[in-house]
């Protein structure tokens, strides 16, 4: 075979190499494109209809698989927005429907004693004090309120310090303990006598305490048991609030800390909380470096495990 016809082949080689290099690149070019067009035809029926769909792409592009694969990780955590913003929209119309039953019940009481003052032209004793409980109960409301919308908006400036959280505990105890004793509580304290210290802030550690205790005489009061431990590990203090009342199921346990949220029995005139206390006890105490637990066994033993920071210098 002569030069000229092995130099026409290698030729005519190399031209069809390149021809069909040319047609792989028009085919994956327009794979591409069909792809590209798919893509967002369907990202644009899913914005149009806001459907839950997801990008479906079969190809061996790697490109094109990354980049569906991204698509739907912001067609994820825009569902999850969405998910948040119901949520919050339920609870909001919740908190308004559950704040106005709170404040008209004793508002009507007022409203009421204050039409028999006015008709008799006098006020007894009584009556006075109870238009003022029933107002001091309708400012508290107001107070709770105003006091977790701060938290959620962070306008709450909680100075950590280090303080004996013994002491604290003990004078959280005592600021019950004419309350219990008439409701014939018992009550168990099991706290180190000498200090221990922890990083928090005093006002906001008292407004736990109130809020957790309170809880168990408004709803583990059945039980007549108050519980208040305290145990520690090298980094953290734990104090253990402890009821033996009516309890949480396992169902509400993780919803028990939401805003407003109330068992429906709660609602009752004996039992009546309006579901701030919780939220407001686990907002401080993530303000604090700390944590909230729970864990309950109803009508056996229902423990709110409130978790510090240990300082030990």
């Amino acid at each position: 075979m002569s030069d000229e016809t092995i130099i026409f082949f290698l030729c005519l080689c190399i031209v069809l190499l390149f021809g069909i290099v040319l047609y792989q690149q028009f085919l994956f070019r327009t794979g591409t494109q069909t792809s590209l067009r798919k893509i967002h035809q369907k990202l644009e029926d899913i914005i149009n209809t806001d459907s839950d769909e997801r990008i479906m792409l079969f190809t061996e592009n790697k490109a094109l698989i990354e980049l569906a694969a991204q698509i739907n990780r912001l067609l994820e955590n825009h569902l999850k927005t969405k998910a948040e913003y119901r949520r919050s929209q339920t609870a909001s119309k919740r908190m308004l429907s559950n704040i106005s039953h709170d404040i008209k019940t004793p508002m009507t009481v007022i409203l009421g004693y204050l039409e028999i003052m006015r008709i008799n032209g006098e006020a007894t004793q009584e009556m006075l004090e109870k238009t003022e409980q029933k107002a001091q109960s309708v400012m508290e409301l107001i107070n709770q309120f105003f006091t977790l919308a701060k938290l959620e908006a962070g306008d709450t400036d909680i100075e950590l310090s280090k303080m004996d959280i013994c002491e604290i505990c003990r004078e959280s105890i005592l600021d019950f303990y004419e309350m219990l004793t008439k409701a014939d509580f018992q009550v168990d304290i099991e706290l180190p006598e000498s200090p221990l210290y922890i990083q928090g802030n005093k006002e906001a550690l008292q407004r736990i305490f109130f809020n957790l205790i309170s809880n168990v005489i408004r709803y583990g009061s059945d039980g007549k048991y108050l519980g208040i431990f305290l145990r520690t590990d090298k980094k953290s203090v734990y104090i253990d609030v402890v009821d033996k009342g009516q309890g949480i199921d396992k169902s509400f346990s993780e919803s028990v800390f939401d805003r407003l949220f109330t068992l429906e029995d709660s609602r009752s005139r004996s039992i009546q909380g309006n579901g701030l206390g919780l939220t407001i006890a686990k907002n401080l105490a993530v303000q604090l470096g700390g944590e909230i637990f729970l864990d309950s066994t109803p009508h056996v033993k229902t423990t709110f495990t409130i978790k510090l920071k240990r300082i030990s210098y």
